[in-house]
């Protein structure tokens, strides 16, 4: 005998589905959660409507008289526009730099910090402690170290033989990006350090007492358990901090304002130039929507990378 399948009701509903009850069961969740949906309405979706509308204007306040609608003409000004691509490029060689140094020391403290060891509360301290520092502070504290006549680190490298004499690095278009990225490398360890540290303290420790039982060496437990649960939280972190990096140019602007000769021009420094001293906002949001483009492309293909490791 065929069995009829019946929903279960709801406590407190009707059996009808569009009874009072039900109205009420399915609408109510929604107007808890309207006053943050307007709040992020307003403070998030209004503005980037607004500056997507400016991409597609001429809004230069040099040329006040001349504004309204030009279309894509903004759009087709990045095509002939080499400082757009050089910040671009750029743009690349400043995030990757940055995440994998940053990845892999944070990695490797949450590794060390996993392990009980003597004076680990003071460790941990001492590795958070730059995540706490403002980005002006920390552009300003590097800038000193890299400077030639006062700062310690020209002078250290040349004494290794890594430069043939102390010279400031941030004044050459060769070696400027380096300054930077020592700097964001050292401010944003702490968040892998953290994240990760969490994920590793998620591990049933079960499987490596059953590795070691087994005769797996560590190196062989560390990519056969330890990276496998770390893969969707790698995934996630790598994906917010390469956003974030590539959005990041507080570091650039204060240490280099982006030269010498554009050197360490990223397009995020590119932006506040254009809207800022040329005061072109129509070019300088443009020039957002595209870097926009490129950072959801990328995070499209994190999702869909991170949704794969989530399945293994």
């Amino acid at each position: 005998m065929t069995e009829v399948y019946e929903p279960k009701s709801v406590p407190g509903m009707p059996r009808t589905r569009f009874g009072r009850a039900y109205l009420r069961y399915a609408v109510e969740p929604w107007l808890y959660l309207s006053p943050a949906m307007l709040l992020i309405c307003i403070v998030m979706l209004v503005p980037l409507a607004i500056g997507i509308s400016y991409s597609v204007q001429s809004i230069n306040l040099l040329n006040p008289f001349d504004t309204g609608f030009v279309g894509l003409e903004n759009f087709a000004a990045l095509g002939d526009d080499p400082k757009f691509w050089v910040a671009t490029v750029n743009t690349f060689w400043w995030t990757f730099g940055s995440v994998s140094l940053q990845f892999l020391l944070g990695l490797g403290l949450a590794l060390l910090l996993s392990q009980p060891f003597h004076g680990k509360r003071v460790v941990q301290a001492l590795v958070f402690l730059p995540w706490a520092v403002p980005t002006f502070l920390i552009a300003l504290t590097w800038s000193w170290l890299l400077n030639p006549v006062i700062g310690p680190l020209p002078h250290w490298w040349a004494a290794m033989g890594l430069l043939d004499e102390p010279y400031n690095i941030l004044s050459n278009p060769d070696t400027a990006m380096w300054g930077p990225i020592l700097a964001n490398v050292w401010y944003g360890v702490p968040f892998f350090a953290i994240t990760l540290l969490a994920a590793l303290q998620s591990i049933p420790g079960e499987l490596y007492e059953a590795a070691e039982i087994d005769g797996a060496s560590r190196w062989q437990s560390f990519t056969k358990i330890t990276l496998p649960f770390l893969g969707p939280m790698i995934a996630i972190t790598v994906m917010l901090r390469a956003i974030w990096i590539a959005n990041f140019a507080d570091l650039i602007y204060v240490m280099t304002g982006g030269g010498p000769a554009n050197s360490t021009q990223i397009l995020s420094s590119y932006i506040f130039t254009t809207a800022f001293r040329r005061l072109d906002f129509g070019y300088a949001s443009a020039i957002a929507v595209a870097l926009l483009a490129v950072l959801m492309a990328y995070a499209a293909i994190l999702l869909f990378v991170r949704s794969k490791l989530v399945r293994f």
